[in-house]
């Protein structure tokens, strides 16, 4: 990193999966005009790559040339939903489903594949600042950053609301089965060797459960308010 892109604002915003970190970072980042990384869709991105080339798994080496070599662009489209760029084409939709999910709890606890993700993130950094969200953001890639945010919500609310997204797409799936599957995911987040899931030491600690989306970006925006946020 050189000294002119340190020097650029960075807000990092990590927690759990269904914690509502890419919604919350989508805001924040449209209200203050910010660039926008998801890191996570980034390991989902591998597991889609390795499925559309008919493989069901490959070796470290072949999974961290994959995460080096992908062309990727985060935006919002026109009604504040995620639009996910990978080689020219737009695919929101197919990294978002469970099974991608899964892949990519996976294919993150490989070292090479963070080792080859972690320029392409750190690109993401530029004038007039950056949101970025993920699981390691604030520890790992940014570890300058500008605030530090950990957001999370109990693994029963997580589920719920992960259960009525995937409804409202027309996805039938079992609550209990996104209960399983957001603890399994916690736990392999949380106990994987490089990188693990954890609040940076300077992080602020902000529980999701009973609050809004309103409320959530309000009080985040609030303290963006409250600090010295400029290049």
């Amino acid at each position: 990193m050189n000294r002119n892109s340190a020097r650029i604002p960075v807000i990092a915003i990590d927690g759990p999966s269904g914690s509502g970190k890419g919604t919350i970072a989508r805001r924040v980042a449209a209200v203050l005009g910010m660039h926008l990384l998801d890191s996570g869709a980034l390991y989902r991105l591998v597991a889609l790559s390795v499925s559309r080339q008919g493989k069901s798994g490959g070796t470290a080496a072949e999974l961290a040339k994959i995460a080096a070599t992908m062309n990727v662009r985060f935006g919002i489209d026109a009604a504040g939903d995620e639009e996910i760029w990978l080689d020219g084409d737009e695919v929101s939709g197919a990294v978002r489903t469970e099974e991608c999910g899964r892949l990519a709890s996976e294919v993150a606890a490989i070292p090479a594949v963070r080792e080859a993700l972690l320029a392409l993130q750190q690109s993401f950094r530029k004038a007039p600042g950056l949101v970025a969200d993920g699981r390691d953001m604030g520890t790992t890639v940014f570890p300058d950053a500008t605030l530090k945010i950990f957001l999370t919500a109990g693994a029963e609310e997580r589920a719920r609301r992960r259960h009525k997204q995937l409804k409202d797409k027309g996805i039938d799936v079992s609550l209990a089965a996104l209960s399983r599957d957001i603890e399994d995911r916690d736990r392999r987040d949380s106990e994987r060797s490089v990188a693990p899931l954890r609040p940076a030491a300077d992080a602020r600690l902000l529980d999701s459960s009973n609050l809004t989306i309103n409320e959530v970006t309000r009080t985040i925006l609030d303290w963006v308010e409250s600090i010295e946020l400029r290049e």
